[in-house]
């Protein structure tokens, strides 16, 4: 069992990430087409789903769901200071 278990794991974590590319928004993919990193990761097992892992995979900025900072950036922007005018 030992001598397979890295074969399981790599066979589950191609699976995962294929399936991660596949329901992927095709504009939030980073660095590649999204076709190019389900054929990286069915070609390359280990390599491809790795590097999608970590170079391919939609991010805060790619989705544009950055949290936009709470405080305003110039005085100009800010309502309370305005109102003390």
């Amino acid at each position: 069992m030992g001598r397979y278990l890295p074969l399981i794991i790599v066979a589950l974590l191609m699976i995962y990430c294929v399936v991660e590319v596949a329901q992927a928004p095709t504009y939030a993919v980073r660095r590649m087409p999204r076709w190019l990193w389900a054929t990286a990761v069915i070609c390359l097992p280990l390599i491809g789903a790795l590097g999608w892992l970590f170079l391919g995979r939609p991010n805060a900025d790619s989705l544009g769901t950055r949290k936009k900072p709470d405080r305003p950036r110039a005085p100009d922007d800010d309502v309370d200071f305005l109102r003390g005018l």
